[in-house]
């Protein structure tokens, strides 16, 4: 590629691809910076006096070193502090050679081999990074090296860093906690990975380092003195890396680390499998992610199992077809950018600024995503790369490639001086005179002007050819019939008469309710509580609201649902702007309001939730149980241990937004029923678990560990009843729970506080459970509980030993008890204690009984049920209680088991009714043809319940409504039970 040959009064070319910037003789500096670094030189020299060391005398060296310092206070500050670090680099040779491919790696795994802690590890990385950072500035500001060889050891250094630290950390944590293996007992190793510059081998002089980490799969630790999970291991294993490699001490960093890219961002895990990683991607992986994932390398860890990793995400980065719908996100993302950088002031960064570096970057990988899954050429890292390749797939002119790769290059000249200057992560203009001389100097220019004309023209060319790219050809439309129609509707104002006349002529149904829900939207605007942008935004909002709503039908039910929503948002006007900004968000909305009122319900009481809209993703299946798990669990690992406040808002906020991701999956037809009731299963034993880990261990902080506990083993239960027990939770159940614990006789030890009888433990840890998850905070709260279920009811205590429940369920417990008993099962807590508890619950459902007395108890709990709850409509049917309803469903597969399990174990093993149906049937209890039947009317009556919950109305029918399926179900009943 010819590059223009434009010079500077010190004869250096252009900076260009390659080239080396040399500067005039220190000489011929201006007086002040002249001055400035030979007094930075006698201190210097004064140093070495004072340590009995010989500073360079060989004049070519001299000039070298003051024209050095006079561009960087951070080398001549580091040389005056650490003479002995300079004369090492000098003496040895290594301060005026470049470095070999793997010269980094091999000094730092030798010199932090004899390390045998971790301040003794941070003490040697430090070091070594004063001793390289000076060499590599000094070959790059003297010109010994080029930008390429500069980022080449910039790189190096931050691989060889992370390589060494990890391989001893490694070493010290699968000494504490053996190692970690996986499924078939293979050994475990971490694999991190980097992303932006550190990925592209790009890096600059002070740049952070963005890593994602991950393992390649579940299990445990084998072979230490305490086990732990290979998530746990890793996860702590990356915490000590993050210390070790970014934590600022008295000597410094050694890298700032940056983790923020990696999956579900900062209440993401700190480490996940691949598995999870590859279904994260998949599922939940947003476009900016696709940008972020392009210059994705193993930079230390186990690098053939990353390549595999990596290889494994390249679908959700490179599309197997030309994307040329990243044209469309690139937009939108700019459009973001833009207005960050005018909120920001970025005019003068030549990174994020319009013209920056960030725009060449985000050129070529437009090209990358559009391409790449069909071309493989498109998928090499660094954006000089991707030029030439676009060059020579006629993809772009050679004039646009030249340009854009000599602003490249120069601005990240610019960028790596400015940092050289102090250490310092900046990427903005100095706006002291001084410091712009110095840096024009440093950059071969006599003045600042000269040097702010050639960035000014490299920037210009950047914002032409970046605009120039996502123009689109499409003219401006003026306003239609149809969209002036609206905004008239709205602006009417009171001519209500008027409106009614406009809305017929369309043919909208009951246009006079469309207007009255139009007048409570103009009363919101009136009212004293709404600031002057808040009543812009919502004048702007409204009429997008109509037209959207007047697409479907009943357009006045849906304005009303929405009405509530814009109720609520009223004093937060930034939730109208971000339907304002993204109108795709708003149609998801309206969407929403025209099938679920109760969606809009729960948006309105979490308009955070909002939020969710911005991705079409939120319409799909949501996340699985153990990612569920991972994601809560770094949500809570963000927050101090003792800030529980805290925590439970943020566990609120998390169930919230996962709810939200379920009900809008569910009303976009993406999830059957019984996947709803997995779903929000799966979510409430993930906070029932994390329930309980937040409130263990303040309690043995204060009153020390009960006896056998260790790790997961915390010798207590939480059992699921119910709805919950039967994998059938809906959108507002609450939770029937029982507290079981396993303790021994005795009282716990170790805490700072003298100890207490287990018994007490527990009761204290199951009423922290229960304030974790029914406090009414700021937030709202996680879930009604329902207790009455364990022994003896209200009465009974709040936690159970199990041999105590044991006892009451063989000898007290009544017929009704032990029906309850068969949709129970093991929630969270201790897995151990959920093995006695299933093998308690089948002992206990197996015990012999007399048909006749059993028969009688569920006749007589069956009237009972019905007298308290039912609730007599004339005309109507209660779904649930009334004859032939689901409840008498579910009574007749419990009385069936309960009669028949001492026979027939496999009716024991489920807890939904589905699947008890299925066994009743395999078993052969009951004829297929009935199981099928029933099963069949389950799932209507289920399906009613669940859309008449969506719809806020209330679960009566009216009686005409599923006759027939009702009186086979009476007919069925008395089969089995009588009249």
């Amino acid at each position: 590629m010819n590059l223009r040959p434009e010079t500077t009064r010190y004869g250096c070319p252009f900076p260009h691809s390659g080239n080396r910037i040399t500067v005039g003789l220190i000489q011929d500096f201006p007086d002040d910076i002249r001055f400035a670094a030979k007094e930075k030189w006698a201190a210097f020299t004064d140093a070495c006096s004072r340590k009995n060391l010989c500073a360079p005398d060989a004049p070519d060296m001299i000039e070298a070193c003051t024209k050095v310092f006079a561009f960087s206070d951070f080398v001549s500050r580091l040389c005056i502090q650490h003479p002995d670090i300079f004369l090492d680099l000098l003496d040895g040779g290594d301060l005026r050679r470049p470095y070999g491919v793997s010269e980094y790696a091999e000094r730092l795994r030798r010199d932090c081999r004899s390390c045998v802690d971790i301040p003794g590890l941070s003490a040697v990385l430090r070091r070594i990074r004063k001793r390289e950072m000076i060499r590599i500035a000094f070959r790059d500001l003297h010109g010994w090296s080029d930008l390429f060889e500069t980022m080449r050891d910039l790189t190096n250094l931050a691989d060889a860093s992370l390589d060494a630290a990890l391989s001893m950390l490694y070493r010290w944590l699968a000494d504490q906690y053996g190692t970690p293996v996986g499924k078939k007992g293979d050994p475990q190793q971490l694999v991190v990975i980097g992303v932006g510059k550190l990925g592209g081998r790009e890096l600059n002089f002070s740049s952070d380092i963005d890593l994602m980490f991950a393992f390649p799969e579940a299990g445990k630790t084998q072979g230490g003195p305490v086990s732990v999970s290979n998530e746990d291991f890793f996860a702590r294993l990356c915490r000590r890396l993050i210390e070790v490699i970014g934590e600022r001490g008295s000597d410094g960093l050694v890298f700032r680390v940056d983790i923020r890219l990696r999956p579900f961002g900062e209440s993401g895990p700190i480490a996940m499998s691949f598995d999870a990683t590859e279904s994260y991607y998949q599922q939940q992986g947003r476009e900016w992610e696709r940008y972020a994932l392009i210059k994705a390398r193993v930079v230390a860890g186990d690098r053939p199992e990353g390549r595999a990793l990596i290889e494994r995400l390249r679908p959700f980065v490179y599309r197997r077809y030309l994307d040329y719908g990243t044209f469309e996100s690139l937009r939108e993302m700019k459009q973001k950018i833009a207005r960050e950088n005018t909120r920001k002031g970025m005019k003068e960064n030549i990174k994020l600024g319009s013209g920056g570096i960030r725009e060449i970057e985000f050129f070529g990988q437009v090209f990358q995503l559009i391409r790449g899954g069909v071309d493989p050429h498109y998928r090499k890292r660094g954006i000089l790369n991707i030029l030439k390749v676009l060059e020579k797939d006629n993809g772009i002119p050679e004039t646009v490639s030249r340009e854009l790769a000599e602003a490249y290059v120069f601005l990240r000249h610019v960028e790596n001086r400015l940092q050289m200057a102090n250490d310092l992560q900046t990427h903005s203009l100095p706006e002291h005179s001084d410091d712009r001389l110095r840096l024009a100097l440093a950059m071969g220019y006599t003045d600042w002007q000269p040097f702010m004309d050639a960035i000014e023209t490299h920037m210009e060319r950047i914002r032409l050819h970046f605009s120039q790219l996502l123009a689109t050809d499409e003219p401006d439309h003026p306003e239609d019939d149809h969209i002036r129609m609206i905004n008239a509707l709205w602006t009417n104002g009171p001519e209500a008469e008027r409106s009614i006349e406009m809305l017929a002529k369309m043919g909208v149904d009951r246009p006079d309710a469309v207007v009255s829900e139009l007048k409570s939207y103009r009363d919101l605007m009136d009212a004293d509580d709404v600031s002057l942008q808040g009543k812009k935004r919502i004048n702007r909002l409204v009429p997008q609201i109509l037209k959207e709503a007047l697409s479907g039908g009943d357009p006045a039910t849906t304005l009303r649902r929405i009405h509530d929503l814009v109720k609520s948002i009223r004093r937060r006007s930034c939730y109208a702007a971000l339907l304002l900004e993204n109108p795709d968000a708003l149609t998801r909305l309206v969407k929403l309001a025209q099938v679920s009122p109760w969606i809009l319900s729960f948006l309105s009481r979490h308009p955070l939730l909002l939020d969710e809209l911005l991705d079409p993703r939120t319409f799909s299946a949501p996340l699985d149980k153990a990612t569920l798990y991972r994601e809560l669990t770094e949500r809570m690992e963000r927050l101090g241990t003792q800030d529980l406040e805290s925590r439970m808002d943020d566990a609120r906020i998390f169930k919230q937004i996962n709810t939200f991701r379920i009900a809008a999956a569910d009303v976009a037809g993406h999830l059957p029923l019984m996947k709803v009731s997995d779903c929000l299963t799966y979510l409430a034993e993930v906070i029932l678990q994390h329930a309980l880990e937040m409130s263990w261990t303040p309690l043995v902080e204060k009153y020390g560990l009960p006896a056998g506990c260790h790790g997961e083993s915390y010798g207590f239960a939480l059992i699921a009843y119910g709805k919950l027990g039967g994998l059938e939770l809906g959108y507002g159940s609450d939770l029937d729970l029982v507290f079981l614990h396993t303790g021994p006789a005795g009282s716990t030890a170790g805490g700072r506080l003298p100890p207490v009888d287990h018994g007490q433990f527990y009761s204290r840890l199951g009423q922290r459970i229960i304030h974790f998850l029914t406090t009414m905070t700021r937030t709202g709260k996680l879930y009604d509980i329902d207790m009455r279920l364990r022994p003896s009811g209200n009465a009974g205590v709040l936690v159970s030993h199990i041999d105590s429940f044991e006892d009451y369920q063989v000898h007290s417990a009544w017929p009704w008890e032990h029906q309850a008993l068969i949709k129970a099962r093991f929630a969270a807590g201790d897995p151990e204690v959920g093995d006695r508890f299933a093998a308690l619950r089948e002992k206990i459902l197996r015990m012999p009984r007399q048909a006749a007395d059993l028969t009688e108890a569920v006749r007589s709990m069956r009237v009972r049920m019905r007298r308290e709850h039912g609730v007599d409509i004339d005309g109507r049917f209660d779904v649930k209680q009334d004859p032939g309803g689901l409840v008498d469903i579910e009574f007749l597969v419990q009385y069936l088991i309960l009669l028949h399990a001492g026979q027939h174990p496999e009716l024991t093993e489920w807890t939904d009714v589905v699947r008890q149906l299925n066994t009743l049937a395999l078993s052969g209890i009951m004829d297929e043809r009935t199981a099928h039947f029933l099963k069949h009317a389950y799932l209507i009556f289920r399906y009613c319940i669940h859309r008449l919950t969506l719809e806020e109305k209330p679960i009566h029918l009216p009686r005409k409504r599923f006759a027939d399926l009702r009186q086979e179900i009476i007919s069925i009943w008395r089969t089995w039970l009588g009249g």
